[in-house]
């Protein structure tokens, strides 16, 4: 309720205070968090409603307070405001948690600022007090290969190696970088290393490993699937010599893999030896096998399945459902479709995701069901954290493409007020569509606008350094 509140009085701040004020809401820590985590695709709104409770007698931002802040506003790259918050937390709390520098990092990262992240890492220790040790270090490197900069995690660990000795967690997250990036040969590189270092890879290790072997060739080939799990089994081979044994993550793999060979047959006959050697599956392993049932068209043994998982304490992920949806859109069974989305609403313990409504806005658009489309919308109103970037880029694409420029107008207005940076190929998307259709006047409207809000927003917020929201 609050969240909606904030949203629909975002224009101007001192509207937002009033309408908080006149319906007597009271903050505290708790209160302010969870509005803070439901208002992370609203950066405007979110740092509005931060100030204003800021304000209020006898409250006190704390930790978690302002690193959901710090991360809203890292995400819209306002690293300036970010450091402002920053130093307002030290101030408060000295010495400050590792946790405000492991969000700056990885939304620095994010945005390609390697340089920077790296940066933050050092001066990390005159903030939290302490020299940063092997677990900040292996964070680090963490969030570098996750995002994709391995060549920038190997450089550092090789000059720094001496400095945080490295584990076995440490060449587990190297491995995995270069196994992401496709470079198995550096990946071996490094387990060898391990071996010659007198550590033990890890379970974890090798399911890296055996995940890049999995991933790396199109299985529905089938000289190349026999291949690949001759590679499989070697590494399994390898694995239970060392005294690792497969565990549940190592099966689902296993099963993903099959099940992109769309060989339901076989993973019925895996998930049945896993069961014989006491591993239970997880919500991945049903997952696994409930797409490749979708893919075939076997769709009562998937529902069957879901029924399993729940007899047996499983709760379905949104991706389990996520795979009912996108084959069953593919085929344009609208009514299956609604009844599942409508059971994912229904279950207390999976809701829907920005993804699942990105698949289903995504069918039906291309189903012209436009009134469909504004009902989930909606719905991801009512969710609390709203549509997001992606949210507003597929729907905003899709209209354009269905030449209805009034309501494409109309959510990239909304998005730019709630301070979401609009992609440049949106721009231009919408900018080509407005002047085929000979609608310049409107463009031109749309470009005020949004200089009007930079403006604004930044006016509003002097002292925290707000750049303006543009490409």
């Amino acid at each position: 309720m609050i969240c909606r509140l904030l949203v629909e009085q975002h224009n101007p701040f001192h509207a937002m205070e009033g309408a908080l004020q006149l319906n007597g809401i009271r903050v505290n820590a708790s209160l302010v968090y969870q509005v803070l985590l439901r208002l992370k695709n609203a950066s405007k709104v979110a740092l509005g409603f931060f100030v204003w409770a800021k304000e209020q007698a006898g409250y006190q931002h704390t930790a978690d307070t302002y690193n959901a802040m710090i991360d809203i506003m890292g995400k819209v790259r306002q690293f300036d405001v970010v450091w402002r918050l920053i130093m307002e937390l030290g101030g408060q709390q000295s010495p400050m948690g590792v946790k405000t520098f492991a969000i700056l990092i990885r939304r620095y990262i994010a945005a390609g600022m390697t340089r920077q992240a790296i940066q933050a890492f050092d001066d990390m220790e005159g903030f939290i007090e302490r020299e940063p040790n092997k677990e900040d270090f292996n964070m680090l490197l963490d969030t570098l290969c996750k995002y994709g900069f391995v060549s920038v995690a190997t450089q550092l660990f090789n000059k720094r190696k001496g400095q945080f000795q490295p584990d076995t967690k440490t060449y587990t997250i190297l491995i995995y970088g270069w196994c992401k990036y496709n470079k198995p040969a550096m990946a071996m590189n490094f387990l060898n290393e391990i071996l010659e270092r007198g550590c033990e890879p890890s379970v974890v290790t090798y399911n890296i490993i055996l995940n890049r072997i999995c991933r790396k060739t199109k299985p529905r080939i089938e000289s190349r699937f026999a291949r690949m799990m001759k590679d499989a089994e070697k590494l399994l081979d390898e694995m239970k010599s060392r005294g690792c044994v497969p565990d549940v993550t190592t099966y689902s793999i296993l099963m993903h893999a099959l099940g992109r060979a769309l060989k339901p047959d076989r993973c019925f006959e895996l998930l049945n030896e896993m069961k014989d050697n006491g591993c239970d599956p997880n919500v991945a392993t049903y997952t696994s096998l409930i797409k490749c049932l979708c893919s075939v068209g076997r769709f009562e043994e998937a529902h069957e399945l879901l029924n399993e998982m729940a007899q047996n304490g499983v709760s379905p992920s949104d991706i389990t459902y996520n795979c009912f949806f996108k084959e069953l859109g593919g085929r344009d069974n609208v009514d299956e479709v609604l009844r599942l989305y409508h059971r994912m609403q229904e279950s207390p313990l999976c809701k829907p995701t920005n993804h699942t409504y990105h698949i289903l806005i995504r069918m039906f658009c291309r189903l012209d069901r436009m009134e469909v489309v504004s009902d989930l919308w909606s719905d991801m109103h009512q969710r609390g954290s709203g549509p997001d970037l992606d949210s507003y880029t597929l729907l905003i694409h899709s209209l354009c493409e269905k030449a209805k420029w009034r309501e494409a107008c109309i959510y990239f207005t909304e998005m730019i007020e709630k301070g979401i940076l609009p992609q440049t190929i949106t721009f231009r998307t919408l900018y080509r569509g407005l002047i085929q259709a000979d609608k310049l006047r409107s463009w031109r409207r749309l470009k005020t606008r949004l200089a009007e809000e930079s403006v604004k927003f930044k006016e509003e917020f002097q002292g925290y350094g707000i750049k303006p929201y543009q490409r």
